[in-house]
């Protein structure tokens, strides 16, 4: 973990994805995130998968390195807790509903200067998720094999959340630029992120909804073409698939040096009457002829052979793994400075964990750090952040308006 934010003091009261990630980007930068749940847990505390301990994985993982806090947000004394923690640190990361008691107007009056990072669906104020405005999109029916029928066949959906993902981490940067605001006039304020307006943005910041708009019609299904480029996956004489990819002159080149077919594609430009080496746009207009002449290439010779002469000649590829098998790749992961071991998480299971993306050779980025047992940190936190003393501390637990460690309770 860097130590970039180490004099900054977060808190997160979120649930699923989109909302833990902006947190977890911020700990991983050594901010001090404090994660407040309900006692017992929130929406997302028991997500599928989980271990025989009854621990969720993806609770585990988005949350490493902060702090927990447990209160009982169905009462008035509890959601004033949050409150008052939030207004003192002045900064939190949420993807609660405006509408509530934890709005920024609740927050604001108690402190002017405070900044709440709001993750909300759609900016209207309709719920969303990333599966529903993945869909909105436009992606799902763009993916899919090239022979489908554009009126008949179904979307295909993306495994990953990618919108979640990408939405927490431009929450991280908003906040960021928040307080880097605050710093320079005083200000506070609320910045809200719509997952539905990351995704829609980002179509349009791609290209793509200018591309749609320009053409008037929908972009045809590709299969695993790469579209405006050259690039598809292809089966070796052993049966391995693997991606090849060029983007660029440079990589074109460098495919041709490792196929041996700089006499065919010469042969084929010849009878095409294009030059493929002038940029991307011939490479994908005659793509079908390409990948038929790549593939019988590659049909004629193991995945060894293709992967030294890829390697030797600085082509871009990649042999297609299962997770599992990537979360057992040496290159990936073992021998990745990105991870380190993570023997203390609260599922009790020890595997390699990652740390920040970033890699600042000058900083040391440590051994990534577990995450919290729910309500392991409530004590301490309500002493150090809010100066409660012990004996109230205690009332509070007591009454169950704070709840401490669920370290045995699973």
């Amino acid at each position: 973990m860097y130590k970039l934010l180490q004099d900054l003091t977060i808190i997160e009261a979120s649930s699923f994805v989109a909302s833990p990630t902006a947190g977890l980007y911020c700990a991983q930068m050594g901010a001090e995130v404090i994660r407040v749940d309900q006692i017992g847990g929130g929406l997302d505390y028991d997500r599928y998968m989980r271990t025989d301990k009854g621990r969720s994985l993806s609770w585990e993982n988005l949350n490493r390195a902060k702090k927990s806090v447990a209160l009982d947000l169905r009462s008035d004394e509890g959601r004033e807790l949050l409150v008052e923690l939030a207004a003192k640190t002045g900064q939190l990361i949420t993807n609660f509903p405006e509408k509530s008691f934890l709005s920024h107007a609740a927050i604001e009056a108690k402190r002017a200067d405070m900044i709440t990072a709001r993750i909300m669906g759609w900016h209207d104020g309709r719920q969303a998720m990333d599966f529903t405005v993945n869909a909105a999109s436009g992606y799902p029916l763009m993916t899919g094999p090239e022979e489908w029928d554009a009126d008949s066949a179904p979307p295909v959906n993306q495994l990953l959340p990618a919108w979640d993902f990408i939405t927490g981490a431009y929450t991280a940067f908003a906040l960021l630029a928040a307080l880097r605001h605050r710093d320079a006039t005083g200000e506070g304020g609320e910045v809200r992120v719509p997952l539905g307006d990351v995704a829609i943005g980002t179509v349009a910041n791609s290209g793509a909804m200018a591309e749609m708009l320009y053409r008037g019609s929908d972009r045809e299904r590709l299969g695993n073409a790469i579209w405006g480029a050259f690039g598809r996956d292809f089966v070796s004489r052993d049966g391995t698939r693997f991606m090849v990819a060029a983007l660029t002159d440079k990589q074109w080149r460098a495919l041709l040096t490792a196929f041996d077919l700089q006499q065919a594609i010469a042969n084929l430009e010849a009878r095409l009457k294009v030059s493929f080496a002038k940029g991307d746009q011939e490479r994908f207009v005659h793509r079908h002829e390409l990948f038929a002449l790549l593939q019988t290439r590659i049909g004629a010779a193991d995945w060894a052979e293709w992967e030294r002469r890829l390697t030797e000649a600085g082509a871009t590829f990649e042999r297609y793994r299962t997770m599992h098998e990537a979360a057992n790749d040496p290159q990936l992961v073992t021998d990745n400075p990105l991870f380190g071991p993570s023997t203390d998480n609260p599922s009790g299971f020890a595997y390699p964990s990652p740390g920040s993306f970033a890699n600042m050779p000058a900083q040391d980025r440590g051994t990534p750090e577990p995450a919290p047992y729910l309500g392991a940190n409530s004590e301490e936190v309500l002493g150090e952040v809010l100066g409660l003393p012990n004996t109230a501390i205690g009332r509070l637990i007591d009454t169950g308006i704070v709840g401490t460690s669920d370290k045995e309770t699973l």
